[in-house]
């Protein structure tokens, strides 16, 4: 009775839990002893219960010493995380959990099932409704999808919620000052983006594509993947997803040329993968497969249109990224239990209840742990503070309350069936374990820690198809494509010499400084501007510096221009004077000035840079691997052909109006006409040529250097040869040539005075006789014939063919009297025209004196 009225009176055990179980059998037992002495009277009732007593102290004692405080928390679930044999794992942990000593063995887990349906407004509904009713939660568990997680953890300050998951958290959750109250025990996905950029790192793999099944976390995983790429500055080839066709999408990352491929798929979808990489030749010693995923770690290849054998020579070598399902631990953690004694006992739990192993499992235990120990230790803060507060009867607000739980959560630190389990900065400290496929099973080969962010090999573990690691790409071995120095020293000759007798000409020239010396120092210096270019254009950048590089351009530029353009600007004045219209040497000028000009212009706004010109690959590795790349380097500016064409416009124009000009005086003996001919063909002919070649400057360099070289060499021999060349004697001045030839001219000239005097005095001694019988035969008129025989120079007029008319008469023009009074008026004419010393030819005018020119002067 006192047993009975103890468990029944509600002041007896009040601040005491009594445990529903030993509740029931009491009252059970106190109907019993009801029902059989209900007849006996009180004193009888008395010594029963004295006689019960020490019962009540072998069993009600004990029983109460045991109670274990509730510590109440809400489970947000998809609906089927408990079918998945996550429950297997809780339930494993609540056992453990008794068996531990106060003050963590004095409380008991409770949950409340909350099934979010993937749904972020039913979610809240239901957290809501939760909140509302007794009791109060402090403390939300699991996990759900990713749009209600991160809704949900936005609003779990407010709600003065903490939230302990055992899913993986999404990238885009580690803002710690939006995200503060939610803790996984599962590391972020941003851990094994982290650890591939390390192992990316590790083999210097700088060019990489990705493949990616669509899907909520896959594609923040994604997401977060390019930005740490980025930072890593490694370059994202191509970058294709499995929700269209799968062996589409691998050909896309072959014909980019990738060889590292980064894929984030599903356990499923790696069978269809493999598949296709293997049908497309994807897989090998040129092919490094990395998968990153948060499946099991044994990999489930099944056939898929396939054989066995095709998806395991496809799969070889393939390096998966997987977080660290179970610690390696041999000693118990806080648990008791090592690693792979809860891996026993969870795997015979799981056969026994006939339900699935998930994935999950093992964070779903070590997750119940971190729970129940920060609440435990919240608990017995707030009864240590209320006890010995120096205010009674006064609760800790539900501020502080999660304040006190979040810090405890923050600096949890123990040794989990996971390994080390404790936070920084919110996410989970763990390894992520490298397996390699290595023929039909998964090879452990390293590991990366999250904690210090490094990554540790197994060398003697990893092995490669290959020699070695697969390159990034194909190993391209760039050749330069640059002038030899046999071809340079063969051009820069041919230039030396040109300059050479270029340079003994313009000497000759100045020395002699006759009329048209100007123009020839000009032409001549065109010329050696020409054979300059060809110095510098066979030089090599590539032993030069920028700045001088940059200024060899320049320099090549402005004296091949400058010196085609003086050139043909002197041959075009030249050839111009034979026409009847003339021209000056004004033209030349305005030519310079708009050539300085435009060059000028040019180099300020865009100078000339050496710029590198592939020239693509030349030859090819057996196995295609290896590809030697040649390429050269060329001046060039932002807007080459805009220059170009500038230059071509006011240089076109000109050299169709020489070649106009010089076939008008083609009939002329002159060399200029032909000249400006061949210079035109040697400018055409050279443009085509630079541009036609310009990605191989060997063959450039010949081309354009013989071009410019046998232009120059044309004008000197064809106009300055002659010149010099005269007499067989190239080294006598032109001037005492000619004075040679005047001196002959006024020797000769002298002579046919002289005959031309004793010729005067005949004829004049021939008229004096005339005269004379012409007055002693005056009056007297014959009609014989004439008896004087006249001289060719007498008859310079022709006899007067009128019969009536007199020859003898005065009137008559060829009487003795008018041939005298000719002679003498002709005569001192003739002489002063032929003699120099008395004011006739010069030896300035020596260029009028032509073969027949004398002939007509002496005949």
């Amino acid at each position: 009775m006192v047993l009975a009225r103890c468990v029944e009176d509600p002041d007896v055990t009040s601040g005491v839990h009594v445990d529903p179980f030993i509740s029931r059998l009491l009252t059970e037992d106190y109907r019993l002893l009801q029902e059989q002495h209900r007849d006996q009277v009180q004193i009888m009732n008395m010594l029963e219960a004295f006689r019960l007593l020490p019962v009540y102290w072998l069993l009600v004692v004990p029983v109460l010493s045991q109670v274990r405080h509730p510590l109440p928390m809400l489970w947000m679930s998809v609906g089927d995380n408990l079918t998945a044999g996550v429950s297997v794992a809780v339930r494993l942990a609540l056992q453990d959990l008794k068996r531990q000593p106060p003050p963590l063995g004095d409380y008991e887990v409770q949950f409340q099932l909350l099934d979010s349906q993937c749904d972020p407004a039913e979610s809240l509904k239901a957290l809501f409704d939760a909140m509302w009713a007794e009791p109060n939660y402090l403390l939300l568990f699991g996990g759900a999808c990713p749009s209600v997680t991160a809704l949900i953890a936005r609003s779990l300050p407010a709600l003065n919620l903490l939230q302990v998951s055992f899913e993986a958290s999404s990238p885009s959750l580690s803002n710690r000052k939006l995200y503060g109250n939610l803790f996984s025990t599962v590391p972020s996905d941003r851990a094994l983006n982290q650890a591939t950029v390390k192992l990316l790192q590790r083999f210097k793999w700088t060019r990489v594509g990705v493949i990616t099944q669509e899907g909520p976390r896959l594609s923040e995983m994604k997401k977060d993947l390019s930005r740490q790429l980025l930072k890593a500055d490694v370059q994202v080839v191509s970058s294709e997803s499995l929700s269209e066709d799968v062996c589409s999408s691998l050909r896309r990352l072959k014909e980019s040329d990738v060889r590292i491929i980064i894929g984030q798929f599903e356990e499923d979808s790696a069978s269809e993968v493999f598949c296709c990489a293997y049908r497309l030749n994807m897989f090998g010693a040129r092919y490094q497969w990395l998968v990153v995923d948060g499946g099991t770690s044994r990999w489930m290849l099944k056939v898929s249109g396939c054989t066995d054998d095709s998806l395991l020579t496809a799969a070889d070598g393939s390096i998966r990224l997987q977080m660290r399902r179970l610690g390696n631990a041999k000693t118990p953690g806080i648990s008791g239990r090592t690693p792979q004694e809860y891996q026993d006992s969870y795997l015979r739990q799981v056969i026994q209840d006939r339900s699935d192993v998930s994935p999950l499992h093992t964070f779903a235990y070590d997750a119940v742990w971190v729970a129940a120990r920060a609440l435990s230790q919240v608990m017995e803060a707030v009864k240590l503070r209320e006890k010995y507060s120096s205010q009674r009867n006064v609760s800790v607000r539900g501020e502080e309350v999660q304040r006190t739980l979040l810090e405890a959560v923050k600096q949890t630190q123990f040794e989990g069936i996971t390994g080390p389990v404790f936070f920084r900065n919110g996410e989970r400290m763990t390894s992520i374990e490298l397996i390699q496929f290595q023929g039909s099973r998964g090879v452990l080969v390293g590991d990366f820690s999250t904690s210090t962010q490094q990554l540790r090999l197994m060398n003697q573990l990893l092995t490669f198809t290959g020699p070695g690691p697969a390159r990034d790409q194909t190993l391209v071995l760039l050749q330069r494509q640059h002038v030899s120095f046999l071809l340079y020293g063969m051009m820069s000759s041919a230039a030396a010499v040109t300059i050479f007798i270029t340079l003994t000409l313009l000497f000759i020239v100045i020395r002699r400084k006759h009329c048209d010396g100007s123009q020839d120092e000009l032409l001549l210096l065109g010329v050696l501007l020409s054979c300059f270019s060809v110095l510098v254009s066979g030089l090599d950048g590539a032993s030069w510096s920028s700045w001088s590089s940059e200024l060899l351009c320049s320099v090549r530029l402005w004296t091949v221009s400058l010196g085609h353009t003086v050139s043909f600007t002197v041959l075009f004045i030249t050839t111009w004077r034979l026409h009847p219209a003339g021209c000056s040497l004004l033209l030349l000028l305005l030519v310079l000035l708009l050539e300085v000009s435009v060059l000028s212009t040019w180099q300020i706004l865009d100078p000339l840079r050496r710029v590198v010109l592939q020239l693509g690959p030349q030859s090819v590795s057996e196995d295609q691997d290896q590809v030697v790349q040649l390429f050269c380097e060329r001046c060039s500016s932002s807007n080459m052909q805009l220059w170009l064409a500038v230059v071509c416009g006011y240089k076109a124009p000109l050299l169709g109006l020489g070649c106009l000009v010089a076939w008008s005086v083609r009939t002329l003996d002159h060399p200029e006409p032909l000249s400006v001919f061949a210079v035109t063909a040697f400018s055409v002919s050279g443009l085509l040529g630079s541009l036609l070649t310009a990605h191989n400057p060997p063959v450039q360099l010949c081309v354009t250097s013989m071009l410019v070289l046998g232009c120059n060499v044309f004008i000197l021999s064809r106009l300055f040869g002659p010149k010099v060349l005269d007499d067989g004697e190239p080294s006598e001045p032109r001037e005492d040539e000619e004075t040679r030839r005047l001196s002959g001219l006024n020797q000769q000239l002298r002579t046919l005075t002289a005959q031309l005097d004793v010729e005067i005095e005949s004829i004049s001694m021939q008229l004096r006789e005339t005269s004379e019988l012409h007055r002693g035969t005056r009056g007297r008129h014959t009609g014989g014939l004439r008896s004087v025989t006249w001289s060719h120079v007498a008859q310079v007029c022709s006899e007067d063919r009128n019969p009536e008319r007199d020859p003898l008469s005065p009137d008559d023009i060829n009487s003795p009297e008018h041939v005298r009074r000719r002679l003498s008026v002709q005569l001192p004419i003739l002489h002063l025209s032929y003699l120099p010393a008395v004011g006739g030819v010069s030896a300035s005018s020596s260029s009028l004196f032509v073969p027949h020119d004398d002939y007509f002067l002496f005949h």
